[in-house]
């Protein structure tokens, strides 16, 4: 599964005539072995750690080509902090945010989404993509 994506990234890359670099591959190592919704400046810790040469400007711009190339997906926070997500083919949820901490905490919910289907094709509408971000305290914070 990780060497499909590297692979998938690789693809993708090459079609943009960006070569292969040392940093980018140590990025996408890094961000394929996170299993949480990770800032830039999270992922950029965690890269310098084991790449110590690459800046966050790299950091920030190989996510944005994460993205781009269907790897990753951006989720924004009420506070205008953005997070990195893995993009798991065929894979859906949606996420609870809380306010108070910024926790994510993912969920599916199959009659959610059945009822999205319901509401697009009762206005016409063709959904290509779509998420839903909750907001509110989480059990901790209200605590």
């Amino acid at each position: 599964m990780i060497q499909d994506k590297k692979n998938a990234f690789n693809k993708f890359a090459a079609g943009k005539g960006l070569r292969s670099t040392r940093q980018r591959d140590c990025i996408l190592n890094v961000f394929l072995s996170t299993h949480q919704h990770v800032s830039v400046e999270e992922l950029y810790l965690k890269v310098k750690a084991c790449c110590p040469g690459v800046g966050q400007a790299t950091v920030y711009r190989t996510l944005k080509l994460f993205v781009e190339a269907g790897l990753a997906r951006e989720v924004l926070l009420h506070d205008g902090q953005t997070r990195y997500e893995h993009v798991q083919a065929g894979e859906h949820h949606d996420h609870l945010v809380c306010t108070g901490c910024n926790a994510i905490i993912e969920f599916e919910n199959e009659t959610i989404e059945k009822l999205q289907d319901q509401i697009a094709e009762r206005h016409g509408f063709m959904i290509r993509s779509h998420k839903l971000e909750i907001y509110g305290l989480c059990a901790d914070c209200r605590s």
